[in-house]
């Protein structure tokens, strides 16, 4: 599993990251965190609002920093 979140590097960006790399330790989840900072890259992928979460290419989550338990439900689906 990739996941993505996308964000010029604002505090909702990191603690969206931060919640991201929780949920994942608590599920034990074998999955790669990446965290992209590019406005280009970000544009590319069709996000408007930031942060954005994104799970294998596909767009969950835009403009809000979700919980670690919003993030588990996303992950376990």
């Amino acid at each position: 599993m990739k996941i993505e979140i996308l964000g010029p590097g604002c505090p909702k960006c990191k603690k969206l990251f931060e919640n991201t790399q929780n949920a994942v330790k608590d599920l034990n989840l074998e999955a790669q965190v990446v965290k992209i900072e590019d406005i280009q890259k970000i544009l590319n992928a069709g996000v408007m609002m930031t942060p954005a979460l994104t799970v294998d290419g596909v767009v969950k989550s835009t403009g809000k920093v979700l919980s670690v338990d919003e993030l588990k439900k996303i992950f376990q689906e």
